[in-house]
């Protein structure tokens, strides 16, 4: 068996490791050369545990080859981008240009599984634009929709061991996709159609973003009615039914701060709390800059001059690397478009994002600055010493003292 895995991403590169290290040989494929040369010499280009040595070992077996173009194969696995446009609609660009490039290499008998996020219906659309290039395919070949679920930082072991919905275009392509990944997935394989597996994803991410509001909105409420946020919650969480998150600045990451776009886009009538989550969440990345300011402020007026900030953490998330969509990257942003010196610290931010933003160790980043404001709770935080003569801002609950959530 040979498989060809369209985008080596943070879901593409650990499945191509996955499936190669069941001894069936994977030819990677990606657009950007930089990406296929790094894999090509046994490294990862982002940080995710155990990932760089599986690599390693599948390219110096020769089970692993990186390509900037497709070729043959009896399995096609496509997990590209699928952002979204400036008016919140889905690009399936990618997703079109990948299904394009493998268009000429399908064959029948092929197995052709879509894991990016995508709007309902766009597994059955694809295979509506293969076969109107290859209309001998007809009725020869099978598809499938199967999205991931994972957690980076643990993306190995999740996509062993998570069960797997699987939505084929008809009964037999979800068996053979079920079968498929029997070969590397631990998890139970749950049947369905297409455009339920399509909508599942997008529903799973839309159901965290609501909960998510919640605990942001709660948090904006109780700042303003003078009470603890981590108190009310772990309070009101000894209730047996009711398990309120954490809140933060914002919402980040590629799949809960852009999945639920996707169903609104679709379904703008009938998407009411879905649309409205999506709306206080990204409003909770402009209350902590309003916060930031306000206090930026009060020191101005005391110092006669504006405060160097330090924002500690970029990423979208406590111990990633990843800076999709952070909350984090926006409000550094915009403090910068204020006005305001920056002095960003983030320990997990690698090469490639150095290379177009300063990047200082959490130490300079602290003796720099008249502010210190926590924005991603990186353990590498929790024991960092702040001096007295620091404003503190948190709003990832690093010191529960100076929490503002």
């Amino acid at each position: 068996m040979k498989v060809s895995v369209i985008g080596l991403g943070y879901i593409g590169l650990p499945a191509a490791a996955l499936i190669s290290g069941k001894g069936i040989f994977v030819h990677g494929v990606d657009i950007n050369e930089k990406i296929v040369g790094t894999i090509n010499s046994g490294r990862i280009h982002f940080i995710e545990p155990e990932l760089e040595g599986l690599i390693h070992h599948a390219v110096s077996n020769k089970l692993l080859i990186a390509d900037t173009k497709p070729s043959e194969a009896d399995v096609f696995i496509v997990s590209v981008p699928t952002p979204i446009l400036a008016d919140n609609s889905p690009d399936l660009s990618y997703v079109e240009k990948a299904i394009g490039s493998i268009i000429p290499y399908l064959q029948k008998g092929n197995l052709l599984i879509l894991e990016s996020t995508c709007p309902v219906g766009t597994t059955e659309r694809m295979v509506e634009m293969i076969l109107t290039k290859r209309p001998e395919l007809k009725g020869s070949f099978f598809a499938a929709y199967c999205p991931e679920r994972v957690l980076p930082g643990n993306i190995i072991h999740e996509l062993i061991n998570n069960d797997r919905v699987i939505g084929g275009v008809d009964k037999t392509s979800s068996e053979k996709a079920a079968d498929f990944y029997r070969q590397f997935v631990n998890g139970n394989m749950h049947l369905t159609d297409s455009r339920t597996a399509e909508m599942c994803k997008l529903v799973e991410n839309a159901s965290r973003d609501v909960s998510i509001a919640f605990a942001n909105e709660l948090s904006m409420i109780c700042q303003r009615a003078g009470i603890n946020t981590n108190e009310l919650i772990e309070l009101a969480n000894k209730h047996p039914r009711v398990n309120i998150l954490k809140p933060g600045p914002g919402v980040g990451g590629h799949c809960i701060a852009i999945d639920p776009w996707f169903i609104v886009d679709s379904f703008p009538e009938e998407a009411k709390l879905i649309r409205q989550a999506r709306e206080v969440n990204m409003s909770k990345t402009e209350w902590v800059i309003e916060k930031i300011s306000e206090e930026a402020k009060r020191f101005e007026n005391a110092a006669g001059k504006k405060p160097v900030i330090a924002c500690m953490g970029l990423t979208y998330k406590a111990d990633v690397d990843d800076i999709r969509e952070s909350p984090a990257m926006e409000i550094k942003n915009q403090l910068e478009r204020s006005g305001f010196s920056v002095k960003a610290a983030d320990p997990l931010i690698t090469n490639g994002i150095k290379e177009t933003i300063k990047i200082f160790t959490p130490e300079e980043s602290v003796s720099q600055a008249d502010m210190v404001v926590f924005l991603v709770g990186h353990k590498q935080f929790r024991s960092l010493p702040v001096p007295a003569n620091k404003i503190i801002l948190d709003f990832c609950n690093i010191n529960h003292q100076k929490s503002i959530l």
